[in-house]
């Protein structure tokens, strides 16, 4: 049998499998984005698959302190309306 990988969520801590969070990536040029693949290179944050969830990590701007970067709005919405 195969073990699943499990990954955390920044925001509730808790260890889910990789398809129920969303990577939010930034590259070494300072890029954010959203990795749908799961494999780009760069620092990888996880975030539960939950609105509440992301609109949690907005708030308190956990993605920010994570990934030491200001992350622009468009990144939060895409990842709601990716939930929805």
């Amino acid at each position: 049998m195969k073990k699943i990988p499990l990954r955390s969520c920044i925001v509730t801590m808790e260890k889910l499998e990789k398809k129920d969070l969303i990577r939010v990536v930034k590259n070494k040029d300072n890029q954010v984005f959203i990795d749908l693949t799961g494999k780009a290179n760069g620092r990888g944050a996880y975030l539960k698959r939950d609105v509440m969830v992301i609109e949690k990590c907005k708030k308190n701007r956990i993605l920010d302190k994570k990934l030491e970067i200001t992350i622009p709005d468009e990144i939060y919405e895409e990842l709601i309306n990716m939930v929805k």
